[in-house]
């Protein structure tokens, strides 16, 4: 997603799959530009429709992990945090991680299925970027999203007049984005949802604040447990060796963690 300056109103922590995504996209970015990579990288691991055409198979996945500038990457990064973290956390990492890596590699073939002779290659997350988007907006239509950081738009209207954009400019053939596998990507990710059964099971649902709710209980659960696994583990400690058999930072660490669940309970 290119140069959409986008924010909603979302939870927006960090998800797992959404943090290993990132940094992995930021590595490989990094990497081409500290060493000169760019056009190595793009001839050999961006989608050129001629090389896939003839046995570059890989170029399908791997084109999804490398972009060709700063604001590219940043951009589909700002919307991969914004959007994915939501779907991430609602639908669990693994049903995550199959629509990401279905929308992309479908944005990546719909591009290639129009562009078999080209030997120019297309680099970018974008396809499974707009996939997200799109689940996004099917599935919280009337949230919003603020264009530009100012301009507040509701989810579906968002994906409406980006995915019209995307259409009208895949007629500019010399416009060096590569707008088919954006509507690939939007095409497929709607159709899946719509044709899903987990992910139409809940949209028949609607009450995505009850979900949003549980899904928070759930980490707060989460995160408490493991504080209190580590309590006994300090505790035990000390019933070994002693209170002094604590470093300093388990002894700030266990007052901490102790004072923490005491307020819990009171809650």
């Amino acid at each position: 997603m290119q140069k959409n300056r986008i924010i909603s109103d979302i939870d927006l922590g960090w998800t797992e799959i959404v943090k290993f995504l990132i940094l992995a996209n930021v590595t490989i970015f990094a990497v081409q530009q500290i060493f000169g990579l760019e056009g190595y990288f793009a001839y050999t691991f961006g989608l050129v429709p001629y090389s896939f055409a003839h046995g570059a198979v890989w170029q399908i996945f791997t084109y999804m992990f490398l972009h060709g500038g700063i604001g590219h990457i940043f951009f589909n990064m700002l919307a991969l945090w914004l959007f994915g973290s939501m779907l991430e956390r609602v639908w669990g990492s693994r049903e995550f991680v199959k629509y990401y890596l279905m929308t992309g590699l479908g944005g990546g073939l719909c591009y290639f299925l129009f562009n078999m002779g080209s030997q120019i290659p297309t680099v970018g997350a974008s396809g499974a970027i707009y996939g997200l988007l799109v689940a996004y907006a099917v599935l919280f239509p009337e949230n919003i999203i603020y264009v530009w950081f100012v301009i507040p738009l509701k989810a579906k209207w968002f994906a409406l007049i980006f995915g019209g954009i995307e259409f009208v400019s895949s007629f500019n053939a010399t416009s060096g984005v590569a707008h088919l596998a954006h509507l690939g990507g939007m095409v497929i990710g709607y159709v899946y949802l719509k044709r899903h059964r987990l992910f139409s099971g809940m949209l028949d649902s609607g009450n995505w604040k009850e979900r949003r709710e549980r899904a928070a209980k759930e980490r707060e659960e989460r995160e408490i447990e493991k504080i209190r696994k580590e309590v006994d583990d300090l505790l035990d400690k000390i019933n070994r060796v002693g209170m002094e058999g604590l470093s300093k930072a388990e002894q700030k660490r266990l007052e901490k963690a102790s004072k923490l669940l005491r307020d819990k309970e009171w809650k």
